[in-house]
C-alpha cells in the first residue's frame, strides 16, 4: 500500500504521492516491460518499482540533488535506473513509455515540452502525466514551488491534443485527502511568505520539489500504522469513486502516439 521508503536517506511518500501511485499504478498493468523514460522522478521510486516489474528505466532529472538521491537509492536496493541530467539526441521515438508527473505545471512553455516529448514516444507509445487542477484553487504552495499554472480538464486536453498524441484517459485525482494536505502546506508556505516577503526562488524550489520530505518524516510511523493504513485505504476508496467528477486537485491522463 505504501510502497518503497527510505527514511534513513530522508524519503518518505508523501499522502499526495501515495493518491497519485494508487491510480497510476493500474494505468500501468496493460503496457508491457520495456524502456521507460521518467521525466522529473523526483526520488524514482516509481521507476523502482517499475524495475521490479521488468522495464528498463531511465530517469531524465535536472536536480543534481535528486539525481544523487536517485543514486543512493539504487545503490541500497540493488536496482538500475540510468539517470540523465540533460536529454539525449537520440531519443526520438525511443521510448514505449514516457511518464511526467507534477512536470509540467513547472515549464513556461509546455506546449513546447508536449510536443518533444511526444517525439521521444515510439510509434503507439504511451505517455502518462499528472498535473494540479483548477487554477482556482491556485495557492501559496503553487507560489512556493515554482509553478507556471493549474489546469482544467478541458485545456490539458487541448494541449496534448495539440502535440500530436491521442487522449484515452483523463481522472481527477485526490479527493478528499489530496485537497486537504494541499490547503494545510499551502497555509504553511502562506506563513513563511507573510512573516519573510519571500516567494521562493523558482529554480532551487523546482529542484526540491520532488525529494524534500523533512515535514513528513515525523508522521511516517503514525502513516504506517494500522489505523494511519485503514485511513488510506479509505482515501483511495473515495477517491476511485469520484474520479469522474471534478473534485480532486489534480488530473492524471493517458495518452497514444499514433502508430
Amino acid at each position: 500500500m505504501l510502497g518503497p521508503a527510505a527514511p534513513a536517506l530522508g524519503w518518505v511518500p508523501a499522502p499526495r504521492y501515495l493518491l497519485r501511485r494508487q491510480r497510476i499504478l493500474p494505468a500501468l498493468e496493460g503496457i508491457s516491460p520495456g524502456p521507460v523514460l521518467e521525466i522529473g522522478p523526483g526520488a524514482g521510486m516509481l521507476l523502482q518499482e517499475l524495475h521490479a516489474r521488468g522495464f528498463q528505466c531511465h530517469a531524465l532529472e535536472t536536480s543534481a540533488e535528486a539525481r544523487d538521491l536517485i543514486h543512493q537509492l539504487c545503490v541500497a536496493s540493488d536496482r538500475a535506473i540510468q539517470v540523465h541530467a540533460v536529454a539525449s539526441e537520440h531519443w526520438r521515438e525511443r521510448f514505449p513509455l514516457v511518464m511526467a508527473f507534477e512536470v509540467l505545471e513547472h515549464i513556461e512553455d509546455d506546449a513546447g515540452a508536449l510536443a518533444q516529448w511526444a517525439r521521444w514516444l515510439a510509434p503507439g507509445g504511451t505517455l502518462l502525466l499528472s498535473v494540479p487542477a483548477h487554477p482556482r484553487q491556485w495557492n501559496a504552495a503553487d507560489v512556493w514551488a515554482g509553478h507556471y499554472r493549474r489546469y482544467e480538464r478541458r485545456g490539458l486536453v487541448e494541449r496534448v491534443t495539440a502535440s500530436g498524441l491521442r487522449v484515452e484517459h483523463v481522472e481527477c485525482i485526490g479527493f478528499p485527502l489530496g485537497n486537504l494536505t494541499e490547503r494545510l502546506q499551502a497555509r504553511g508556505f502562506q506563513r513563511r511568505i507573510d512573516a519573510t516577503g519571500e516567494t521562493g526562488a523558482r529554480e532551487a524550489n523546482n529542484d526540491r520539489s520532488g525529494i524534500d520530505r523533512s515535514a513528513l518524516l515525523k508522521w511516517y510511523p503514525l502513516l504506517r500504522s494500522w489505523p494511519g493504513r485503514l485511513a488510506l485505504r479509505g482515501a483511495f476508496a473515495v477517491q476511485w469513486a469520484t474520479r469522474g467528477l471534478p473534485f480532486g486537485n489534480g488530473y492524471l491522463l493517458g495518452a497514444r502516439k499514433p502508430a
